[in-house]
C-alpha cells in the first residue's frame, strides 16, 4: 500500500503566472523550470521516470545546442539500465550537463 502522505505530496504541484505581452500564462513548476533548462530528477530511478528524462535531454538539446543544461537529484539510485539511459543521453547530447545533487545520489542497482 502508497504512503497517503507520499500520495498527498504528489499531487501538489505549484503553478506559476507569467506574464508576457501577450497576456499571462500558468505553468506549473516543474514545466517552467524546464523551460529555464533545469531538470529534476527525484525519487528511485526506474523505466518511466529514465524515458521522461531522456526525452527532456532531447528536447532541450533540440530547442538550443549550445546552452547548458542543469540538472538537480535527489535519489536513493534504482534500476541499472534505466540510470545509463540517462547518463547516455547525458553523454551524446551537445549541450553541457551539470549535476547538483540535493539530498543524495545513490548507486544503481
Amino acid at each position: 500500500m502508497r504512503d497517503p502522505i507520499d500520495t498527498y505530496m504528489n499531487t501538489l504541484v505549484p503553478m506559476v503566472v507569467e506574464q508576457t505581452s501577450r497576456g499571462e500564462r500558468a505553468y506549473d513548476i516543474f514545466s517552467r523550470l524546464l523551460k529555464e533548462r533545469i531538470i529534476f530528477i527525484n525519487g528511485p530511478i526506474h523505466d518511466g521516470m529514465s524515458h521522461l528524462i531522456v526525452a527532456q535531454l532531447l528536447h532541450l538539446e533540440a530547442e538550443n545546442p549550445s546552452k547548458e543544461i542543469s540538472i538537480y537529484i535527489n535519489s536513493p539510485g534504482g534500476v541499472v539500465t534505466s540510470g545509463l539511459s540517462i547518463y547516455d543521453t547525458m553523454q551524446y547530447i551537445r549541450p553541457k550537463c551539470s549535476t547538483l545533487v540535493i539530498g543524495q545520489a545513490a548507486s544503481m542497482g
